[in-house]
């Protein structure tokens, strides 16, 4: 896919050589060593493939102990013992290599899967041909007794070649099954892991190319706010002259009008407010958008915002034919709700007008206000809780405006608060109107802290709740 980078994968088939000590516990290499040390006397050792020792089993034998004994013998062992353990067994994979002392050891390869991983000793043990000590021992450690050394080479363990053979093949079998149940296991375990690091990868390479999505949509958004914002402030000066001289011509300042053209103007009128309230939503949701709309919360009292909005909106409820009627408790006040007047008036207006926009002729728009829960039942909860005991539940403030118009569709109630959204879409829609309102009106109630949701109205119509935080609640200090 173009633009796409390489990713660089792991094999997960392993040309390298795998090292015995990743493949096999050395505990279980140590059990193995004692098991055949303790069936036939003779000392076992494993090596890996770079010399290091991975398990012994072994005695120490007197003759070797009595060698030891003098500097000169105890560098003779060393250099032997360094020789055995250096010692390739080459192609033929196993190689008996001579003590000075008359004992031998048994050098056998240790492969898997083709590959020299490490190898296995056997010794010291005596073939049963040696009848003595050889010239050797007496050449690299002069001053021993013969016949001591003679009874002591009679107390190390024999075996014949064959036996020997016999035992390293036992035990390289043994060891080849436990390497193959090491590596199978070895196998998946590396498997996983490089499943883990693609999937690893492929997650990072999502979240990159997600995250430039991302911030190429922040930034497409931030020019659209911008675009709109400047389009919206450039076009709002030449339409204020065009409502201003409209007004002018209407009240025949430039002379009487015949009807026909003061009808045509009051027509240019209309339109340029309508063009100005597009505008000024515009501009309103952009400040919204990018957090620049000042909205002071202070404690605020809705019945004088409730009331204005309905004086307010009263002369367009009265030309469209519609009853606007606002419901207040007349003995008990509202309490106080954290807001800001201003943009609360903004609020209700916008969903009054919308409420009258959508009502026939004949019906009907009111709105009522009321602390929620109105039936008590979420107080008796609290109560049973004990919280009303650490502290009042200060229930959000609900206002509702209702009306008795063409209602909306269940399925349309949640995207009905997307900007330029409307519910009916099509050239032919009997109502007008931006989308904007509510896009405007979910984000001042969110900035408040609030909820906004639609009900059923009952017969027929519409219901919008705005819930407002009550001053001083929990959710502002």
């Amino acid at each position: 896919m173009m633009g796409q980078r390489p990713v660089a994968r792991e094999s997960v088939v392993f040309d390298s050589i795998v090292p015995i000590e990743e493949l096999v516990e050395r505990d279980g290499l140590r059990e193995l060593c004692q098991s055949f040390h303790a069936l036939f006397g003779i000392g076992v050792r494993l090596y890996s493939v770079d010399g290091t020792l991975l398990a012994a089993a072994a005695t120490d034998q007197e003759l070797c102990s009595e060698v030891g004994a003098s500097t000169v013998g105890r560098h003779a062992c060393t250099a032997t013992i360094a020789g055995v353990v250096s010692h390739d067994p080459g192609a033929a994979r196993e190689v008996v290599v001579p003590c000075f002392t008359g004992a031998s050891y048994y050098v056998a390869a240790i492969d898997y899967d083709g590959r020299r991983v490490g190898r296995l000793i056997v010794g010291p043990y005596v073939p049963v041909q040696t009848a003595g000590p050889p010239s050797t021992l007496n050449e690299a450690v002069p001053g021993l007794d013969p016949e001591k050394a003679r009874l002591l080479l009679e107390k190390m363990p024999r075996a014949k070649p064959e036996t020997i053979r016999r035992i390293g093949t036992h035990l390289k079998s043994a060891l080849d099954l436990i390497l193959f149940s090491g590596h199978k296991a070895h196998m998946t375990s590396k498997m996983h892991l490089a499943s883990v690091r693609e999937s690893y990868r492929e997650l990072a390479d999502k979240n990159e190319r997600l995250q430039e999505a991302f911030d190429r949509l922040k930034e497409l958004d931030r020019l659209k706010s911008q675009f709109l914002a400047t389009v919206s402030h450039e076009l709002r000066t030449p339409l204020t002259s065009i409502i201003g001289y409209s007004e002018m011509l209407v009240q025949g300042l430039a002379g009487e009008m015949r009807p026909d053209q003061l009808e045509f103007v009051r027509t240019i009128h209309d339109k340029g407010e309508q063009l100005v309230k597009l505008i000024m939503g515009l501009l309103d949701l952009g400040k919204l958008e990018s957090g620049t709309m000042r909205v002071i919360l202070r404690p605020t009292r809705l019945e004088p915002v409730l009331g204005e909005v309905v004086s307010t909106m009263a002369p367009l409820a009265r030309k469209k034919g519609v009853r606007l009627d606002l419901s207040l408790s007349q003995t008990t006040a509202l309490p106080e709700v954290q807001g800001d007047s201003e943009r609360l008036r903004q609020v209700f207006i916008n969903l009054v007008e919308n409420a009258i926009k959508f009502t026939p002729a004949g019906g009907e728009v009111t709105l009522r206000a009321a602390v929620a829960p109105t039936d008590g039942e979420q107080d008796t909860d609290s109560q049973e809780d004990g919280l009303s005991v650490m502290a009042p539940t200060l229930w959000p403030v609900e206002v509702r405006v209702a009306d008795t118009g063409i209602g909306i569709p269940v399925t349309e109630r949640e995207r009905v608060f997307d900007a330029f959204y409307q519910v009916d879409s099509s050239s032919t829609r009997e109502h007008g109107g931006t989308g904007l309102g509510l896009a405007i009106v979910k984000r001042l109630v969110d900035a408040h802290a609030g909820t906004v949701f639609i009900e059923d109205g009952r017969p027929r119509g519409t219901v919008f709740v705005v819930a407002l935080p009550q001053a001083g609640s929990a959710s502002h200090g």
